[in-house]
């Protein structure tokens, strides 16, 4: 996606000095953006219609399946966000930790992770508080949840560091600066300006933006460009976009954009970089666009993985042996895809600790009944796939 970054200069007063203006926050009109939003009608028609497609699937769902399916697209938001920032979790700790906090496991599965406990924890409390007008304190919870106790950073609290806040890549030497927040000294006044727009622009407020998907963009941008946390800025921006969203609908949003963003890293980066440069938006907003409504096809697609995967179990329920049962989940645990390469005998030794004549009769017998179908060559290279 082209843009033009503006860059200014201005002179000190009475100063020989030249000072650029390159970031969004350093120009005339911050944070007053502008942008053209007529090319973007039909993507806003689509995304209603998409809105409202979905929550009457999720709604005429058995009530356990939809629990599922919302649980499903929790644990893909909270690792997608992580992994966005280099951090990857156990899908079995998050899982545990949204079951555990929604109080649906009798006796708690012990979660190892203390961090995908709080990035879990997170994801609950911005579904359940999307209606809360925004709040310093609702931002240095979120901001304990997801990081905790640490002697390392400053957690619940603005960054105060005098040391300029940047976004660089590169090797040591050879760094590229792609972004640098306000310094430290204009974080309180800046993120009091940002939380009072947050709640003057929802829904029924005084100044509303009442296209969604525009304050949801607006939202991530605006905070990512304050960048008031010395760290989880980008994780903690993302739950706001999702509030926003959720605001916008009147009901907590089905869709996992971190699972997007995740997926086309590049593009994200490329996108919020050159929006960082201006603050005419219209780029950015059509690329935020982008990115969501393909979050909500693949809400789709996941509904539809929750659905036969019920009917699956439903139909092979007494069936299946405890292996096979075993094995089974814990393909089906992985999502849509499954195990990276499919499933044979080895595999299913490791899960079960059989032997691998005893794995491979199990696999075998699956197969007759018509719970899996072949996907590989055969012979010692045999791979199976769970037909849904």
């Amino acid at each position: 996606m082209g843009y033009s970054a503006h860059i200014f200069a201005i002179f000190e007063p009475n100063s020989s000095i030249i000072r650029l203006m390159v970031y969004n926050w350093q120009q005339r009109y911050w944070p007053n953006f502008t942008y053209d939003l007529s090319g973007l009608e039909d993507a806003f028609f689509l995304f209603a219609e998409k809105t409202g497609h979905i929550g009457g699937i999720l709604k005429a769902l058995p009530e356990a399946v939809q629990m599922e399916a919302i649980i499903e697209i929790m644990v893909a938001e909270a690792i997608k966000t992580s992994e966005i920032e280099g951090e990857y979790f156990s899908r079995k700790d998050v899982m545990s930790s949204i079951r555990n906090n929604l109080g649906l496991n009798k006796i708690k599965d012990p979660v190892l992770d203390k961090k995908a406990a709080g990035v879990s924890e997170l994801m609950i409390d911005v579904r359940n508080t999307f209606r809360d007008t925004m709040t310093m304190e609702t931002l240095f919870a979120w901001h304990k949840m997801l990081l905790g106790e640490s002697a390392q950073i400053k957690v619940g609290e603005w960054r105060n560091h005098p040391e300029p806040m940047q976004i660089v890549s590169g090797a040591i030497g050879k760094e590229k600066i792609h972004f640098e927040a306000p310094p430290s000294e204009r974080v309180p006044a800046e993120m009091e300006k940002f939380i009072r727009w947050f709640n003057i622009t929802g829904p029924d407020a005084e100044q509303e933006i009442k296209k969604t998907l525009v304050r949801s963009a607006i939202a991530h941008l605006y905070f990512e460009s304050i960048h008031p946390f010395e760290d989880g800025n980008g994780r903690i921006g993302r739950a706001i976009a999702e509030k926003a969203l959720s605001q916008g609908i009147g009901y907590p949003i089905f869709l996992s954009l971190s699972r997007t963003i995740e997926a086309y890293k590049k593009d994200y980066y490329n996108a919020l970089e050159a929006a960082q440069k201006t603050n005419e938006i219209t780029s950015w907003i059509t690329y935020f666009v982008g990115a969501t409504l393909e979050a909500q096809r693949l809400a789709e697609d996941q509904i539809d993985f929750v659905l036969k995967k019920t009917r699956f179990f439903d139909r092979f329920k007494n069936q299946l042996n405890e292996r096979q049962l075993k094995v089974i989940s814990s393909v089906l645990e992985e999502g849509p895809t499954g195990f990276e390469g499919g499933l044979n005998a080895a595999k299913h030794g490791s899960l079960t600790r059989v032997s691998k004549a005893t794995a491979t009769r199990d696999l075998q017998d699956l197969l007759e009944k018509g719970a899996l179908v072949l996907s590989g060559p055969g012979g010692r290279s045999t791979r199976y796939e769970i037909n849904l």
